[in-house]
C-alpha cells in the first residue's frame, strides 16, 4: 500500500525531537556537513526550517548538535533564542573531560539546553567509555541536573551500551536515536543478542526511541508503501509501546532521502493507524516525559497536558 502524498496533516500537534542547525558561512566554518555535501551544505537555520514545514503541523522542534566544538553549543542556544519553534537543544559536551561539570552548569543556565548527545559520532565508542569512571561520574552528574541523553548512529554494540550504562546510571533518562535505520545484523547469535538487549530496554521507563530515519531506498528506489516499514515499527511499537515512543525528522540530513514532507507523511499514516490518543503521545506527548522542554509559541501544546 503506497502512501497518499496529498493526505490532509493531522491536527496533532507535532514536535520534532530531531533536527540539525548549522551555517556554512559562519568564520571558521563548521565540521559538518562536508563541503562536497551540494545536498546539505547550505544555511539549515529555524526559518527555513519553518518554510520546509509549513503547512504539515510541526510545532516546535528540538535541535540535535551536530559539532563536537563546545562553543558551538553556545552558537546554537543563541540561535534558538531568537526562534519560537526550537523548543530546546541538545547539546555536545564530554562527560569524561575535567571541566564538564562546569561547562554542564554553564549551560544548563539556559532552560533552552536539556541535555546532551553520546554514542557512535567524532570517533568516540561509548562502549569503551563506559569503562572510564569519569564517564560514568559525568553521566550521573547529568541525570542529577534532570537531563538527558540522547545516543548518535545505533549498532549492536551501541545497543549493548545503553543496556550498561542504564544499570550503572538508573536515573538518567536516554533516547535511542535512528533505531528504524539500523541493519538486521547478519549473524544469528547478534540479532539474538539484539533482540534480547531491545526487550530488557522495554522495560525500563527512562529509555525511549526515536522514530527517526524511517525512509529507505532500495536499489536506488525510494520506498513509500507503509507495508515496507510495517515489520520494522510494528517491532519498535511492540516492545515499547505507545508511551515511549517520539517523532524525529532528522532534517535536513534526512534530505539525502526526500524532502520533509514524505517521511513525515509515511510516519503520520503509521501512526495515526494506532489511533488518536496513541498518536498523541508519539507525537508530542511523550516527547515532554523524555525531553521536559518549555513551550514558546502559542501554537505549541502545553506540556503541562501532556
Amino acid at each position: 500500500m503506497d502512501i497518499n502524498m496529498s493526505a490532509q496533516p493531522t491536527p496533532i500537534p507535532i514536535i520534532d525531537t530531531h533536527i540539525h542547525l548549522f551555517d556554512p558561512r559562519r568564520p571558521g566554518g563548521i565540521p559538518w556537513p562536508p563541503k562536497d555535501d551540494a545536498k546539505l551544505y547550505k544555511p539549515a537555520l529555524p526559518e527555513r526550517f519553518l518554510k520546509v514545514t509549513e503547512g504539515q503541523g510541526v510545532a516546535g522542534a528540538i535541535e540535535v548538535e551536530c559539532s563536537p566544538r563546545l562553543e558551538d553549543n553556545q552558537w546554537v542556544l543563541d540561535i534558538a533564542a531568537k526562534a519560537p519553534v526550537i523548543v530546546g537543544t541538545i547539546g555536545d559536551l564530554e562527560p569524561e573531560k575535567p571541566d564538564f561539570p562546569k561547562q554542564l552548569e554553564r549551560f544548563h543556565r539556559n532552560r533552552l539546553f536539556l541535555g546532551i548527545r553520546c554514542g557512535n559520532l567524532w570517533g568516540r565508542n561509548i562502549t569503551e567509555q563506559l569503562g572510564n569512571p569519569d564517564f560514568v561520574r559525568g553521566l550521573k552528574e547529568l541525570a542529577g541536573a534532570g537531563l538527558v541523553m540522547d545516543t548518535a548512529n545505533p549498532d549492536p554494540a551501541l545497543i549493548a551500551a545503553v543496556v550498561r550504562l542504564t544499570d550503572l546510571v538508573p536515573n538518567l533518562r536516554v533516547v535511542i536515536d535512528h533505531l528504524p535505520q539500523m541493519k538486521e545484523p547478519a549473524d544469528p547469535k547478534v540479532r539474538r543478542e539484539v533482540e534480547a538487549n531491545l526487550r530488557e530496554l522495554g522495560k525500563r521507563p527512562q529509555v525511549y526511541v526515536k522514530i527517526s530515519e524511517v525512509l529507505r531506498r532500495i536499489d536506488g528506489r525510494l520506498r513509500l508503501d507503509i507495508d515496507f516499514y510495517r515489520p520494522t515499527l510494528d517491532r519498535l511499537w511492540n516492545i515499547f509501546g505507545d508511551h515511549r515512543l517520539v517523532y524525529g525528522s532528522d532534517w535536513p540530513n534526512s534530505d539525502h532521502i526526500e524532502d520533509y514532507p514524505q517521511e513525515l507523511t509515511l510516519v503520520r499514516g503509521y501512526v495515526l493507524g494506532k489511533g488518536h490518543a496513541a498518536a498523541e503521545k508519539v507525537f508530542w506527548k511523550n516527547s515532554v516525559a523524555a525531553y521536559r522542554w518549555t513551550k514558546r509559541d502559542p501554537k505549541q501544546p502545553d506540556p503541562h497536558k501532556a
